[in-house]
């Protein structure tokens, strides 16, 4: 299922709004990182990065096959071995990974899906105790030159209501400010899971 108004802007206009690596760093993906998870990986912005941090495997997800072949190609292009770039219909059918298995999930402007506690749950599921489910999505102003539609795109409480409807706990702390145009969050799992 594709997320709704997902239709990615061509990738030198794209990758002009992020900074990859200050915006892991930022959300505390730096160290201890193993294995993480990408849900809707794009052009690979965060993916290669990501890499760069992970000590295991990068699972970079994506329904669109021609994303997931410019992965593929980019990290054959700067040697990466270290991403699994899979195309998947992740929403309606999970990423396949083991429960308990990853230190980390991403989840980059990826929330205004029509089922965005489901994309929560998914990273609940996969992630070990303690581990972390990083989100980033666009400021709620029109103004941004990108985005999607303002009836659909969440504001930060919004995924934060979200996290703790999937069951995350949430800290206040845990809110990041990520100029030019987007916001942050961080969730962690916790060690027992109340039912």
């Amino acid at each position: 299922m594709k997320v709704r108004d997902s239709g990615m802007p061509e990738e030198e206009m794209w990758i002009s709004f992020f900074d990859p690596p200050k915006v892991l760093a930022t959300l505390g993906l730096i160290n201890g990182i193993e294995n993480l998870v990408e849900f809707g990986c794009g052009y690979g912005t965060f993916t290669l990065a990501a890499a760069g941090i992970a000590s295991g495997t990068v699972h970079a997800l994506d329904i669109e096959p021609e994303m997931v072949q410019v992965v593929e190609q980019k990290c054959r292009v700067a040697g990466i071995v270290n991403v699994q770039a899979t195309v998947s219909d992740f929403v309606a059918e999970g990423t396949g990974l083991d429960a308990n298995s990853m230190d980390a999930a991403v989840l980059f402007n990826i929330l205004h899906h029509e089922q965005p506690v489901v994309l929560m749950k998914e990273a609940l599921r996969v992630l070990k105790p303690s581990g972390t489910l990083a989100v980033i999505h666009w400021n709620y102003d029109p103004t941004t030159p990108r985005g999607p539609a303002m009836i659909i795109r969440p504001r930060p409480e919004q995924c934060i209501a979200w996290g703790k409807e999937a069951g995350f706990p949430f800290n206040e702390q845990n809110r990041y400010d990520l100029p030019p145009y987007h916001y942050g969050i961080t969730f962690k799992k916790p060690f027992t899971q109340i039912n």
